[in-house]
């Protein structure tokens, strides 16, 4: 039986304490699960807390008629996105892969979360994949494997720079994903702003926007075709 693939979602639902609504961006998640379901693996959700997540209200119009569907589906609300489990509650042995979905909100409650770097590290050291797309990033920029960050030394990509100014959310951001990666000694690797792009090393695969969570997928899935 092939092992589960775990997807990381958000429980912030505003930019920090300002009365702006966001959350998960809608496609990060459905695009990326529709594509390993397909494939035939089972995918189960965590948040840092457990429980409710919040969808970030602008990512709705974004989402295609397949991402829709997916959402009004009865598992979906119930498993997704009103009764996520909690990292208590994940046994990493389970899971083949870890996956961070995006969305603003992600940059307040990802970063420091111990509970959910135990889950990657574990899974990670076991020989399982580490992926993101977009601000998801942000859960990986803390993770350490023998004492050094995960990403030192690592070609990945995130949300950029360019892009956060372009979205009119350089200001009220806690911090820019590029700028952490260079902390870190992380290759920050970009391409055209918006349009689809992942990138793998080795068992790290990360994307870079909202647009290139079905290309992470699609890595990943390679990647464990290898394996099998």
């Amino acid at each position: 039986m092939k092992k589960k693939i775990l997807v990381v979602e958000t429980n912030q639902a505003t930019y920090g304490d300002k009365s702006q609504a966001t959350g998960l961006w809608l496609g990060e998640t459905t695009e990326f699960v529709l594509a390993v379901e397909k494939a035939g693996y089972e995918v189960d959700y965590v948040s840092p807390k457990g429980g409710y997540v919040p969808i970030d209200p602008r990512s709705m119009k974004y989402a295609d008629k397949a991402s829709l569907k997916l959402y009004q589906q009865a598992d979906f609300q119930d498993r997704a996105l009103a009764h996520t489990l909690s990292p208590s509650e994940i046994n990493p042995s389970d899971y083949i892969a870890i996956y961070y979905a995006g969305g603003h909100g992600v940059m307040w409650d990802f970063p420091d979360n111990q509970g959910l770097q135990k889950i990657a590290e574990a899974i990670y050291n076991q020989g399982g994949y580490v992926t993101s797309v977009c601000h998801g990033i942000a859960g990986l920029l803390n993770l350490k494997v023998n004492g050094d960050y995960l990403i030192k030394g690592r070609k990945v990509t995130g949300f950029t720079t360019a892009e956060e100014i372009l979205a009119g959310k350089r200001r009220i951001v806690p911090f820019l994903n590029q700028a952490e990666t260079a902390k870190r000694h992380g290759q920050f690797i970009r391409r055209r702003a918006y349009a689809s792009f992942a990138i793998q090393d080795g068992h790290l695969i990360t994307g870079q926007n909202p647009f290139s969570a079905k290309a992470v997928a699609d890595k990943l899935i390679k990647a464990l075709a290898k394996k099998q």
